[in-house]
C-alpha cells in the first residue's frame, strides 16, 4: 500500500500511522492510537520491572587466623543469607606476615565452601585483591522459593475452637470452698 493511501485510512479511522519496523524492507507501518501504545508500552516495562529479583549481596569478612567458634560463627552466618536466597561475598583479611602465607585463606575460603555446598555454589573463585581474597557465594536455583514454600507448608498451630469454662462465679466459688475448709478442720 502506498504511503498517501495509508495515511488516508489512517485519518478516516481517526488513528495514527505508526512506522514500527522501519528497517525492513519494505517499511513495516501500522494503524493504531499511538497514545494508547505509548501507555500500554510502559504499563508493561513498569509490571516487568516490579516482577524482577533485585539481587542482594551481603558480605561476610574472615581473619585467616579464626578460631573455630568464630569460623562457626560466620558460617552461621553465610548459611542464613544463602537460605534467604542472597548471594555472599566473603572476604578474607590479611595483615602484616599473613600476607605472606596466602594458602590459608585460600585453604579457609575451601572449607567454607565445602561446608555450605549444600545451600549454595562457587559463583567466584577465591582470588587475592591486595590486602584481602574474596569469594562469591550463590544460592542454589530457586532457593527463596524452597524457603517460602517450607515456611507455608509448616503447620500452624490449631486455633482453640471450644470456648474456655467460665470462672465460678462468687457464691458458687463459696459453695466449693466451703467443704474444703471442714475436710481441712477435721483430721480424722
Amino acid at each position: 500500500m502506498r504511503v498517501e493511501d495509508a495515511l488516508r485510512v489512517a485519518l478516516e479511522a481517526d488513528l495514527d500511522l505508526v512506522e514500527v519496523a522501519p528497517d525492513a524492507r519494505p517499511p513495516v507501518c501500522k494503524i493504531m492510537d499511538y497514545g494508547k501504545f505509548k501507555y500500554e508500552t510502559a504499563q508493561k516495562a513498569r509490571e516487568s520491572r516490579k516482577n524482577q529479583v533485585q539481587t542482594v549481596i551481603k558480605e561476610q569478612k574472615l581473619r585467616p587466623k579464626i578460631d573455630d567458634h568464630d569460623y562457626a560463627t560466620k558460617r552461621g552466618h553465610v548459611m542464613r543469607f544463602l537460605e534467604a536466597g542472597s548471594k555472599v561475598k566473603v572476604t578474607i583479611m590479611f595483615r602484616g606476615r599473613e600476607q605472606s602465607r596466602p594458602e590459608l585463606g585460600y585453604r579457609l575460603l575451601q572449607r567454607l565452601a565445602a561446608d555450605v555446598a549444600d545451600l549454595g555454589f562457587v559463583e567466584t573463585s577465591a582470588k587475592q585483591d591486595g590486602r584481602n581474597m574474596t569469594m562469591v557465594l550463590a544460592p542454589h536455583k530457586g532457593a527463596k522459593t524452597r524457603v517460602k514454600a517450607q515456611q507455608d507448608s509448616a503447620p500452624r498451630p490449631a486455633e482453640p475452637t471450644a470456648p474456655a469454662p467460665a470462672q465460678p462465679t462468687a457464691p458458687a466459688a463459696a459453695e466449693q470452698a466451703a467443704p474444703a475448709e471442714q475436710a481441712q478442720a477435721d483430721p480424722q
